[in-house]
């Protein structure tokens, strides 16, 4: 925006903004906001938007052009667009138009009536919004607008639980001190209130009558997408007021618990921070989708060249053949030679040859995409009864990269833990509480436990808190004076809100689960956090209500990485309160407390070996003197419009103690873990917790193991400390064994090809990492040294990482590994590594729902991550690969009978196939049948998915579609193709009807040809469907039936009757196919073509089988056993009481079970011992593959699996 040239000279005053405020922005850009106060004019003058949101993308008038305009920027609806205009040619064509414009109009029209739905809907849900009412401040009276009609300046009212219409600045509110109270779950996601408050000089503007009075003008940060930031300043009575993000009420917020209160509009419609942040997520495409897109331009390139070769060959036959022919076969009035003529036929067979890639296979792959979308929403066993919660596809163009991911970067708290925070230890003035001992001093087991502390002392404590040590209680009681400082602590420094709704009835809503537990376990050992208001804080220690007087609050924030609060107790003492984490807290206190500070940081470890949660507790008093100077520090720094934050943190401790919170795994995690790890997946964590937390919480969910060769901890400080950790941790796994696993040996000579020998090397290996050694491992420099060393490794553990660190460390294996990678999180904090990774997917947990909105998948439980990559994931590559696989088949068996025909029709661009049947053949008689195998299809039952990790294997490396596959395809086509066309023209060359009439004529030909075809596809896709259901019956046979109901319609007599010049060939389908020679050309063509592609496959299964294949053969074995055990049952007969068990069966699994390495172990101990040998092409591929992968800096490597 641009500021007006007529600036008012209204900041001529001595309260008017400094000049930095009144310097003008170039044009289109807005460096600053300002806004007065019941000025519409003024406003005006900015240009501001209105208030009037659009998310749609079309209007009635608009919505063809501007659709067709986005649809033909695709590449194939244009190219489909250019042979139109061909065929509209009649020296190029020889091809009716509406074979290319029946496909090319429906595939547009299903694609926009998509569209105009979706827009409706938009324009529904804008409307709702924008014609919503909203009281607002209109020449001192308060009057009913829509919001799409408030403007900039305007004063709004707001009523209890009404939607904030606009960003606006809080002005005052029925609360004492100007507070309210909001919902944020339309921004963020939390549904725990926030508080918010006016500032002092506008909280007493209450009545109409003052508010239509105020004239202050807000000088503010432009428009942008900063949730939790804002900066500005009110100018108002010759005085200026900072402004923070605590004075905002933000659109989407709801008001709550809060009679009324007044707002200045500051920002409207699109300006709003909710707006900003609607930006479109970046699109992702899958792997499939780029190697198709360069396959089809490789067909495209194969259909030229075939288009040359006839063009060529059609002008040599006019000039040598067709030149002695001219009184029968005339040149057209354009042609005027041999060569022009040929330069025609190139087009004309471009036109003919195009189907080898029709406008149907987009179409279908959609349909596909989202049938297996709505299949992940409809699974209820990834349902959660708890939440009642489904799963959720929010994309339906990653379903099958989620059938090749090699790593999984996950969160901790709260994606593996069930982020519900459970007070469980302390630590207070160096004796640590929480642990119960037995009547040897031993701790005592669960089962062993007494019960639990009694709290009836206090009637406000909260009946489902536990706590099993009642020494803490005791010396509580007893009056110990550092225990009560602890719960004092605890009670004051947080932002927690309290609601009573009935007498002792207490209700916290607390930001963080963390926040709530603490609070929670000070209320119950007598320190009850009551009520605040912006200044005080009520408190009922021991039964007494205390007020404080609330100084400052110091929230909590990622730099900071700790909070604090400033109060007055009613002695009138200033003591400032902190909590936070110990790397920040213990370098920070005096020297004096370093006995206590060694014993507190030894129940740290402690706390933390254990997976425990901890911070830090402490305290200062401070003189009056100080905090007055304190506190003037930090007014300036509020005031600074640039940097404010950075410079209120920087204006800033006796050691009380510490907490430990216990965040317990969610259920199914370990095997979920250890499923996936057999899958050959490799699972990074990356957490903001402790070292020790993160790796305790890593062996708990079996990431790490004790039969682990080693686990390398990096913590260097420096740059150079890092390199040497990780260098040594190469060596090691290079040096400690000296072989490598698949029965390489390890090169003396350190080769290019360093991660490749790294990922091959034996043993079992971990990386742990802190944040500040990552930061440095994360410098261009030393990135790939620490990606070597890290893929090298069964699992990584990344602690004290901040999100910008998540998403850089799934970028870094993005950019350098040829893998599909997948990002798991429940928190904001996730946003950035979610969408970051090729596939994002949200946990919907205790954290809001940021993370679920960025993702592309979403469900509520980690352990559902397994079936939704083992079974839907691999179900959907495999479908796709298939479906791919065939339809190339299909239309290349279809189109080359073309180019075969146009060596004996003399390249004359004259096509084998009616063209009825050319604009059918992909839009009715071959579609229905692909999409079925496409959509349904499975090799194995979901069971064995899940039992079989590694039948997930064949994704990772790409095996079941890709350019080899892609050319045994095509030459499957070609090969048919061939038989199609060449055997029916070798027996029409001499075979005769009953009559002894000749049977060869072109249209007899034409009905043999395209009959063989479509029975031949069919048959083919009959033995290429894996799972048959009563659907792929129908459509093959279906498709069948309809294909030959319509070739005899199109033959009738009464088709002729209502179109004489279309259908001119009378009964001759009929004639054809009565002929018993025909049908046997047909049975002879069908087997020639199918026998091969069966006596192919049926040597590979007996030779060389997948592990698909042996896991099949295992289940009909299964299926065979239990029919002769039901029949063995009805015969009845006796037997002898000796077991034949010991003496027939192999040594047994009992030394595995006790190692605790048996995840699965019917399932994959029989995997192992049926597929040692079908598993082998497996993993000789993968050798090859490691042994022909460059180093992590050519970014072609792929880890070798084990």
């Amino acid at each position: 925006m641009t500021v007006p040239k007529e600036m008012p000279e209204k900041w001529a005053r001595a309260g008017a903004p400094p000049s930095w405020s009144r310097k003008k922005p170039s044009w289109g850009t807005e460096e600053e906001r300002r806004a007065r106060a019941n000025d519409r004019e003024y406003n005006e003058k900015f240009q501001y938007a209105s208030n009037c949101i659009k998310t749609s993308k079309y209007n009635i008038l608009t919505f063809l052009p501007v659709n067709l305009f986005e649809q033909f920027q695709e590449v194939a609806n244009t190219y489909f667009l250019f042979l139109l205009i061909l065929q509209l040619i009649p020296q190029v064509s020889s091809l009716s138009w509406f074979t290319t414009i029946v496909p090319l109009v429906l595939v547009l029209a299903i694609t926009a009536v998509k569209d105009a739905t979706d827009d409706y809907f938009r324009h529904k849900s804008d409307n709702q919004v924008n014609n919503r009412q909203s009281q607002v401040l209109i020449n001192g009276s308060l009057q009913q607008e829509q919001w799409m009609n408030v403007c900039v300046g305007d004063i709004i009212k707001l009523e209890n639980n009404q939607f904030v219409a606009a960003d606006l600045l809080l002005l005052s509110s029925s609360e004492p001190h100007g507070l309210c109270y909001i919902e944020t779950a339309e921004l963020d996601g939390e549904t725990n209130m926030k508080v918010r408050q006016a500032i002092p000089v506008t909280s007493e503007l209450g009545d109409i009558s003052r508010l239509a009075k105020f004239d202050g003008e807000v000088v503010c940060e432009p428009p942008n997408n900063k949730l939790d930031r804002f900066s500005g300043t009110l100018y108002w009575k010759d005085s200026k007021f900072p402004l923070s993000n605590q004075n905002m009420l933000l659109r989407g917020c709801v008001l709550r618990n809060t009679e009324w209160c007044f707002g200045l509009v500051v920002f409207a419609g699109p300006d709003t921070k909710l707006m900003q942040n609607s930006g479109r997520t970046k699109f992702k495409r899958t792997s499939i989708d780029r190697l198709m897109n360069t396959l089809v331009l490789w067909i495209f390139g194969f259909l030229v060249c075939m288009g040359v070769i006839l063009a060529i060959g059609n002008a040599i036959w006019e000039h040598e053949v067709g030149t002695r022919f001219q009184a029968y076969l005339p040149w057209d009035e354009a042609v005027d030679s041999a060569f022009f003529s040929g330069f025609l036929s190139f087009w004309s067979y471009i036109i003919i040859l195009n189907t080898v890639v029709p406008i149907s296979l987009y179409v279908s792959v959609e349909v596909i995409r989202l049938g297996h979308s709505y299949f992940i929403n409809w699974d209820k066993k990834m349902f959660c009864m708890k939440k009642r919660t489904p799963a959720e596809a929010r994309t339906t163009t990653l379903n099958e990269e989620l059938g090749q991911v090699e790593y999984v970067f996950s969160d901790k708290t709260g994606t593996l833990t069930q982020n519900i925070m459970v007070f469980n230890k302390c630590s207070i003035s160096g004796r640590s509480y929480g642990d119960v001992l037995d009547v040897l001093g031993h701790k005592a087991e669960l089962g062993e436990r007494p019960e639990p502390v009694d709290f009836s002392f206090n009637p406000l404590a909260d009946n489902k808190f536990l706590f099993w040590d009642p020494t803490l209680l005791e010396a509580v009681k007893m009056g110990d004076p550092h225990t009560h400082e602890f719960f004092r602590l605890l009670s004051l420094c947080h932002t927690v809100m309290s609601e009573e709704k009935n007498e002792g009835e207490l209700y916290y809503k607390a930001q963080s689960p963390d926040e709530g537990a603490l609070v929670t376990a000070a209320r119950n050992f007598g320190f009850v956090f009551r009520s605040r208001t912006p200044k005080t804080i009520t408190v009922h220690e021991m039964g007494t209500a205390v007020t404080y007087q609330l100084l400052a609050i110091l929230d909590f924030n990622n730099i900071r990485k700790r909070m604090s609060v400033i109060v007055r107790n009613p002695e009138g003492r200033i003591r400032l309160y902190c909590k936070g984490a110990d790397t920040i807290l213990l370098e920070r206190l005096h020297p004096c407390t370093r006995e206590l500070l060694s014993t507190t940081t030894d129940h740290l470890n402690e706390y933390a070996g254990e997976g425990l949660r901890t911070l830090v507790l402490a305290y200062k008093d401070l003189d009056e003197e100080y905090y007055g100077e304190w506190a003037q520090r930090r007014l300036q720094a509020s005031l600074a419009r640039d940097s404010r934050e950075d410079r209120l943190a920087s204006v800033y401790e006796e050691l009380l103690g510490a907490t430990a919170i216990e965040d317990k795994l969610q259920q199914g995690v370990p095997e979920t873990i250890a499923l996936l790890t057999l899958a050959n997946i490799k699972i990074w964590v990356l957490t903001g917790d402790k070292q020790e937390t993160a790796v305790n919480i890593g062996y708990s969910c079996k990431m790490l193991t004790d039969d682990m060769t080693e686990v390398f901890i990096v913590t260097g400080h420096t740059v150079l400390e890092v390199r040497e950790e990780l260098r040594k941790a190469r060596e090691k796994m290079l040096d400690s064994p000296h072989a490598v696993g698949n029965g390489f040996t390890c090169p003396e000579k350190r080769s290019a090809k360093l991660t490749s020998v790294l990922e091959a090397v034996a043993g079992e290996y971990a990386l742990v990492i802190n944040g500040h050694s990552l930061a440095h491992a994360l410098e261009a420099d030393m990135e790939l040294e620490f990606l070597e060393t890290a893929c090298a490794c069964k699992a990584v553990i990344c602690c004290r990482v901040t999100p910008l660190q998540k998403a850089q460390v799934v970028e870094l294996v993005k950019k350098h590994k040829k893998a599909v990678t997948l990002a798991i999180g429940d928190g904001a904090n996730d946003v950035s590594m979610i969408k970051t990774a090729h596939i994002g997917v949200g946990i919907s947990g205790q954290e809001g729902i940021q993370a679920v909105l960025a993702s592309d998948y979403a469900f509520s439980q980690f352990k559902f991550l397994q079936r939704l990559l083992l079974v839907h994931g691999r179900w959907s590559y495999l479908r796709m690969c298939k479906f791919l696989c065939y339809f190339f088949y299909k239309n290349f068996a279809f189109t080359m009978v073309h180019f075969w025909f146009g060596f004996f029709c003399g390249f004359s661009a004259q096509t084998v196939y009616d063209q009825y049947f050319i604009t059918l053949y992909n839009i009715v008689y071959t579609s229905l049948p692909v999409l079925a195998m496409g959509v349904f299809d499975q090799d194995v039952p979901e069971q064995r998915s899940m039992e079989y990790p590694k039948l997930y294997e064949p994704g990772q490396l790409n095996l079941l579609f890709n350019k080899r596959e892609f050319f045994i395809c095509i030459a499957q086509g070609i090969y048919t193709s061939v038989l199609m066309f060449f055997i029916p023209y070798g027996v029409f060359a001499e075979a005769t009807r009953d009559d002894g009439t000749q049977l060869a004529d072109y249209q007899s030909f034409a009905v043999t040809v395209a009959t063989s075809l479509v029975i031949v596809v069919s048959v083919q896709i009959g033995l290429d469907t894996g799972y048959w259901t009563a659907i792929n019956h129908f459509f093959i046979w279906g498709s069948l039936a309809i294909y030959f109901a319509i070739l005899f319609a199109m033959h009738s007599n009464g088709l002729f009757d209502m179109f004489p010049n279309q259908f001119r060939f009378v009964g001759n389908a009929q004639n054809t196919l009565a002929q018993p020679t025909v049908w046997l050309t047909i049975t002879l063509t069908t087997v020639v073509c199918i026998m091969p592609v069966v006596a192919f496959r049926f040597l590979k299964l007996s030779l060389k089988p997948d592990l698909s294949d042996t896991v099949r053969y295992t289940q009909l074995v299964r299926k065979k056993q239990k029919a002769q055990h039901r029949c063995l049952q009805r015969v009845g007969r006796t037997s002898s009481r000796r077991s034949g068990y010991a003496f027939s069966h192999q040594e047994g699994f009992g030394e595995l079970i006790m190692s605790g390495k048996n995840m699965r172990l019917s399932s994959l101990a029989l995997a192992s011992f049926t597929t040692r040998s079908s598993s082998s092409w497996i993993e000789s591929l993968r050798r090859k593959k490691s042994d022909s992968a460059s180093s992590p800096s050519g970014g072609a490597d792929k880890p070798l699996k084990e």
